[in-house]
């Protein structure tokens, strides 16, 4: 079904504030909740704190004092808009039973997205990420059967795998290997650059959340996880987000931002199977649908035409659907990838690289968090912690040893 965000009559800003009860929403049954309901909870949580930080560092460079008014009026309801949506999350639910998901949404999103992205540069960026997450779910899932004696397959159902990807001890590289080359804001295709921008979104969070959490955990081997982890998300914020063309106008990204939002809740409103949720997503929709047409207001005021930015039909929906087949190709075709600059490839045909080497010897020296929480659960179950639903690892070296 077409849908042009331009013209579709949204909630009036003025009557977007809500009541603290309205905020404080009935968080979801941790037992009841559909893997994917809750991650899209975890994706739009993220993409409407990107919109706030970016929100905050483009009125801090602004000097029209009527456009800080306007940013900070849409500013203070998406940020309600946040907290309805983070609000939903149980507190009976564990910061690692939390984390699984996240890395869920990490794997089968940016599948997704590298499936269907136009730009082939920006696809192998995307299965270069892919990789590590993947990798990331195996091990967090090893110290959540460790250290809470529960199966990760009870919280991502049988959607997603789980099992090595590229070991996170290799993903350690020098800061100067995570650049990538930005898209050019003229000549990308429009789906290219919401996708970009919602895997940024999606990947801060994520950064954000480890950064934050971490040393919450009792156990030494897991607080070492989680430092190491979060090492790796600041790597690929970094990676994704230099895709972005640097030369975009403030109020560009504003408009693309805006967009987005629209887009991925309507996106989201279109498969939802939560009653609750569902009705969420259709009232910040409305509520999104206002920020855009303000915004794209105030572009065409500074010369800028909404629809050369992002187009007046909304591309088909963003979905979270099992990429199980997906991964297991890029698992067998591109595990032994690396990165070099801003080029990525097999390890054997990439320049010989010495800072990598220095990075890996300088981490690694004393142990590596990712390999001692398999270690330690091979040591307590016996094996380490597998979901392979579809066959044996597609890697020979990293199938399943006792």
């Amino acid at each position: 079904m077409s849908f042009n965000p331009f013209k579709e009559r949204g909630i009036p800003i003025e009557q977007q504030l809500r009541s603290w009860s309205e905020l404080n929403v009935k968080p979801y049954n941790k037992k009841d909740i559909h893997p994917y309901t809750k991650a899209r909870i975890i994706l739009m949580n993220g993409v409407e704190v990107e919109g706030a930080i970016f929100s905050h560092q483009f009125s801090r460079n602004c000097d029209n004092m009527e456009l800080k008014k306007q940013l900070a009026l849409t500013r203070r309801v998406e940020q309600q808009q946040q907290k309805v949506i983070n609000w939903l999350s149980p507190g009976d639910e564990t910061p690692l039973e939390t984390t699984i998901g996240y890395e869920q949404v990490a794997v089968d999103l940016t599948a997704f997205l590298a499936m269907n992205v136009p730009d082939k540069y920006v696809k192998q960026v995307f299965d270069f990420g892919l990789l590590e997450d993947f990798d990331h779910l195996y091990r967090y899932s090893n110290l959540l059967q460790m250290t809470e004696g529960m199966k990760a397959e009870q919280l991502v159902g049988k959607l997603t795998e789980i099992t090595p990807g590229r070991p996170t001890k290799l993903e350690h590289r020098h800061a100067f290997d995570d650049i990538r080359k930005p898209c050019d804001r003229k000549a990308a295709d429009p789906l290219t650059k919401l996708f970009v921008l919602t895997l940024v979104a999606g990947e801060q969070q994520t950064m954000n959340f480890y950064m934050n959490l971490g040393n919450t955990f009792k156990e030494q081997v897991g607080r070492g996880l989680y430092l190491e982890i979060a090492q790796i998300e600041e790597q690929h914020v970094t990676q994704y987000g230099c895709l972005l063309d640097p030369k975009t106008p403030w109020i560009e990204n504003a408009l693309l931002h805006e967009y987005n939002e629209c887009w991925l809740y309507w996106s989201f409103l279109e498969q939802e199977t939560d009653r609750q949720v569902k009705n969420i997503w259709e009232t910040h929709l409305n509520m999104e649908l206002s920020h855009l047409q303000a915004i794209a207001q105030i572009a065409q005021q500074q010369g800028i035409d909404p629809e050369q930015v992002v187009p007046a039909q909304f591309p088909k929906p963003l979905l979270f659907a099992s990429q199980i087949d997906y991964v297991r190709d890029i698992l067998a075709t591109q595990v032994d990838f690396n990165a070099f600059d801003t080029e990525i490839g097999p390890a054997n045909k990439l320049p010989e690289n010495p800072r990598y080497a220095k990075v890996q010897s300088i981490l690694n020296a004393q142990g590596v968090p990712s390999e001692d929480v398999v270690t330690a659960n091979m040591k307590k179950s016996g094996i380490d912690y597998r979901l392979e639903l579809a066959g044996p690892h597609p890697v020979q070296e990293l199938r399943q040893k006792k």
